[in-house]
């Protein structure tokens, strides 16, 4: 593939509902434009986008692919983005490089949670994008009833650009409202056609309000509009594209893309209304030094110092690691040495390469504005910025959603521990939105995702990629032990075995304390010589490793020494160390121990006709509604606190209840008494736990 200029290139995403078309729709492309001989099924697992084996198997989307293509002397980078919500940190890593996305809809489905998610992702970088409605040669289409659904839910940018000729197994084209042409299927390809008589009559109403928004984009237009002149079709793109790339304008497709009806016209509208990679941002990239912080700016342009952006990474068990980046200024050639700003390392690519589906097409040179990948960097990971030596940049790395879903990780084979850890650490390169964690309390190794789906798939690569079978757990909840009570006791080791004994006599009262541990010491007349206190003391802190009830860290608890006694010969270090031993647990014992649990603060976010569901969901979890507030994104943000081990689960059920609309973050703040009849059930399980 030639090298093309930053003006020639267009790079798209394709976003929308799972099981909407976009790995279909990369298929066709490739088709039209020749680079297959055949289009690729999905249900066959022969596509060029879905390569990996979880996706072949599962036939779904797991990770973005770059599908690039040439089409009238432009170059087009899409990027096919998964559908299915677990995988959303791939979506952003698309998102971060692309100019332009095309949403697709399912016409017999309509609006889903993944066209609003699309949506919400694009309004929010104020990314120019085009809806294709999909599939319209279904059963059961209504085009007018899809179309209003798309304006009651996004509003009055939903423009319609062109019009379907029959719906259902009538479809048989459209008529182009913007170029006033018809494209009809001939049973193997679309091709030009006359638009049908009977459809003028919807055709004008349409393309004047199309005529009208062309007007609005340009004074001069908007008085030549007045005056009752005609633009000329120049002026007609021009003007629409001004409201693309401003977002005032969404235009809306209609196609069957297995068939390839509505390929060729939505290739042209991108090229027409799509920015390339030097419109964007007004051409320009802001970072800042990596040592200094001060700010800096990169131009779109060949002649600027090279920087560029790594968007994804591919864990290759026989290439090794290969990175996907986008040039945001100057060019990469091989061999090139250049810094990750990032890490403050040396890096050197080695061969460049385009990515189409799993095939590397060699290339010699990537110029601004263009995506490319590269293999076997040393430090390099997603996120991360390369860059001239000389001048370094660094850009802000990606905003990736933190994992909802935590999972306890088991090797089936003893000894696997370490080789799970090193594997996870791996994949974690190639789906940063994943995190590995170890509790050192529980003893359990955590994996936290968006979802069951990916933890699934996480599990299912450790497998067959690195030969590690794990099994997934509830995670164990990290509970504490305190006390509500005051109590004074005799803490006495004495020990006589023939020779020198052990003998360690203290009086220590026990109280609750704001702080984790208090200790203090009131003796008077040296009942208790001074070199033997740091030993009372120290035997308390090992103390708290085990309280009484459950086995659980002791916390909040107050300690003051009153008194005891010695003696010359067999007191020593070790024995008043045991006697701070007993005098906690009969401490414990008497001041009333009570078991504690994490509670975690949670924000949810969710459209307002499920807050019914969520209130009394939170109620049925032992949680508490702090506050309600109204959410930029049209949703309400629900505050409320509940305990952790009420919310391993709720991912999923959020998930559940809100049809995946919703969504939420938790963090533990504090500690809370245990309600007594679920401790005494709590306390049970532990124990049986600890026998196994």
């Amino acid at each position: 593939m030639k090298n093309y200029s930053v003006d020639k290139i267009r790079n798209v995403a394709f976003l929308g509902h799972g099981g909407s078309g976009k790995t279909t729709l990369a298929e066709a492309l490739l088709f039209t434009t020749k680079v297959t001989t055949r289009m690729g099924r999905v249900e066959d697992g022969n596509t060029v986008s879905d390569f990996d084996k979880e996706e072949i198997n599962r036939q779904f989307s797991i990770g973005t692919s770059v599908i690039p293509i040439e089409w009238k002397d432009h170059k087009y980078n899409f990027l096919d983005t998964p559908g299915y919500f677990d995988f959303v940190g791939d979506v952003f890593g698309a998102l971060r490089v692309a100019g332009g996305a095309v949403i697709m809809v399912d016409a017999s489905s309509g609006i889903e949670v993944g066209t609003e998610k699309a949506w919400n992702f694009t309004e929010k970088r104020n990314m120019p994008k085009i809806i294709f409605i999909n599939k319209m040669d279904k059963d059961n289409v209504n085009y007018v009833k899809v179309l209003k659904e798309l304006k009651d839910t996004f509003g009055k940018k939903i423009a319609p650009f062109c019009i379907p000729i029959g719906e259902g197994p009538e479809f048989k084209g459209f008529v182009n409202v913007v170029d006033l042409v018809g494209r009809e299927f001939n049973g193997t390809q679309c091709i030009d056609a006359p638009i049908p008589a009977e459809m003028e009559q919807r055709v004008k109403p349409i393309r004047d309000m199309l005529i009208e928004a062309v007007a609005e984009s340009d004074e001069e237009l908007m008085m030549k509009y007045f005056e009752g002149e005609t633009f000329t079709n120049e002026e007609i793109h021009e003007g629409l594209r001004k409201g693309v790339i401003a977002g005032e304008i969404v235009p809306v497709l209609v196609g069957a893309v297995e068939k390839r009806i509505g390929v060729h016209t939505l290739m042209d509208m991108i090229f027409d209304y799509f920015p390339t990679p030097k419109e964007l941002n007004e051409g320009v990239y802001k970072g800042e030094h990596p040592d200094s912080h001060e700010e800096l700016e990169r131009k779109v342009e060949e002649s600027e110092p090279f920087s560029a952006f790594v968007f994804k990474t591919i864990v290759d068990p026989f290439v090794g690691k290969i990175s996907l980046f986008k040039v945001y200024s100057g060019f990469a050639v091989k061999d090139m040495e250049i810094i990750n700003a990032n890490k403050d390392e040396k890096e050197k690519f080695g061969s460049l390469f385009l990515l189409r589906g799993k095939e590397q097409l060699e290339v010699a040179k990537v110029t601004a504005g263009d995506i490319a990948a590269t293999a076997k960097l040393q430090y390099t990971e997603t996120g991360d910025t390369l860059c001239d030596k000389d001048r370094p940049i660094q850009y802000v790395s990606m905003n990736l959603p933190k994992p909802a879903l935590y999972l306890a990780i088991e090797p089936k084979a003893k000894g696997d521990e370490e080789k799970i850890v090193s594997s996870l650490h791996r994949l974690t390169e190639e789906d940063p939105s994943f995190e590995i964690e170890r509790n050192k309390e529980t003893k359990q190794t955590l994996l936290g995702g968006q979802g069951t789906m990916q933890i699934q798939v996480i599990t299912s690569k450790l497998k067959n990629l690195f030969g590690v079978e794990v099994t997934l757990e509830p995670p164990k909840v990290a509970y504490r032990e305190t006390i509500k009570g005051v109590a004074t006791v005799q803490g006495k080791h004495k020990k006589q075995s023939g020779g020198a004994g052990q003998y360690g006599d203290i009086h220590v009262k026990f109280e609750p304390s704001n702080e984790n541990f208090v200790f203090e010491e009131k003796i008077f007349g040296g009942s208790v010589p001074r070199q033997y206190i740091p030993a009372v003391e120290k035997g308390l802190l090992e103390s708290l490793d085990r309280g009484i009830l459950a086995g659980c860290p002791v916390v909040n608890i107050k300690a003051t020494l009153l008194d005891g006694s010695y003696h010359a010969v067999d007191s020593s270090e070790m024995a008043f160390k045991m006697a701070a031993h007993l005098a906690f647990k009969k401490g414990m014992e008497q001041a009333k121990p009570v078991l504690l649990e994490p509670v975690a603060h949670v924000e949810i976010y969710v459209p307002d006709e499920y807050m019914g569901d969520i209130m009394g969901d939170m109620n049925r979890r032992r949680g508490r509604i702090l506050g309600m507030e109204p959410n930029e994104s049209g949703y309400q943000k629900v505050i409320a606190e509940a305990p952790q081990s009420e919310m391993f689960e709720y991912a999923t059920d959020l998930r559940s209840m809100t049809q995946a609309r919703g969504w939420f973050s938790m963090k533990v703040e504090r500690y809370d008494e245990v309600p007594m009849q679920i401790a005494v059930k709590i306390i049970e399980q532990i124990k049986k736990d600890n026998e196994k």
